[in-house]
C-alpha cells in the first residue's frame, strides 16, 4: 500500500494496492498487519458503518468528544469529497481542514484520527460510503460544526447549498463549540 501524508499530521491518504484486469479488480481494503507495518498505527477497530447518500448530499462535520472514534473511510460506489478538520485547540493546526476526493476508482481511503471533525459531500449521483470506527457510537458525546463556518472556510466544491440533515442543520459554529483541549 502507498501511504501520502497530509497537511495535517496524523490525517492520512491510504491507497491500497488494486490488482485488475479484464475481469475487474481485487485488493485487500484492511489488512491490520499491513496498516501498521506501513504507517506504524496498531487500530482495534470495533464498528463498521456503512451509508448511501444522493448527489449533494452533506454529512458532518461531526465528532465526539467522549468515545472518541477514529475513522478509515472509503466509497464503493460513486464519489465524495471528504473532510478532516483539526479541533484540539491545543494543535498547531487548529481549525485547519484538508479535503480527499475518495471514490470507488480510486480506491483511496482517509484515516481521520481522534480530534478532528469528519465530514463528506456526494459529487456523483450517488454514493455509498464505509468506515471503520475504533470505538463505539455514543449519540450524547456527539457533536457537529458548521459545515459552511467562515471562521473555517472549506471549499466544499459545490454550486449549491448542500443537503443537510436537521442535525447538521443546527451544527454549531467553531467558536461556540465544545471542542478538544
Amino acid at each position: 500500500m502507498n501511504v501520502i501524508p497530509t497537511q495535517l499530521p496524523g490525517v492520512l491518504v491510504i491507497e491500497p494496492n488494486v490488482f485488475g484486469d479484464e475481469r475487474g479488480f481485487f485488493y485487500e481494503s484492511f489488512n491490520a498487519r499491513a496498516l501498521a507495518q506501513a504507517t506504524g498505527l496498531e487500530l482495534n477497530f470495533v464498528q463498521d458503518n456503512h451509508s448511501r447518500s444522493r448527489q449533494g448530499v452533506l454529512r458532518g462535520l461531526h465528532y465526539q468528544l467522549q468515545d472518541t472514534q477514529g475513522k478509515l473511510v472509503r466509497v464503493t460506489v460513486g464519489e465524495v469529497l471528504d473532510v478532516a478538520v483539526d479541533i484540539r485547540r491545543s494543535s498547531a493546526h487548529f481549525g485547519q481542514w484538508v479535503a480527499v476526493r475518495l471514490s470507488a476508482q480510486n480506491h483511496r481511503q482517509l484515516w481521520v484520527p481522534e480530534g478532528f471533525a469528519h465530514g463528506f459531500v456526494v459529487l456523483s449521483e450517488v454514493a455509498e460510503f464505509l468506515y471503520k470506527t475504533t470505538d463505539y457510537y455514543n449519540p450524547q458525546a456527539e457533536r457537529c460544526l458548521r459545515w459552511d463556518d467562515p471562521t473555517l472556510a472549506i471549499d466544499w466544491q459545490l454550486d449549491e447549498a448542500p443537503q443537510l440533515s436537521a442535525k447538521d442543520q443546527a451544527g454549531q459554529w467553531l467558536r461556540d463549540a465544545d471542542l478538544f483541549p
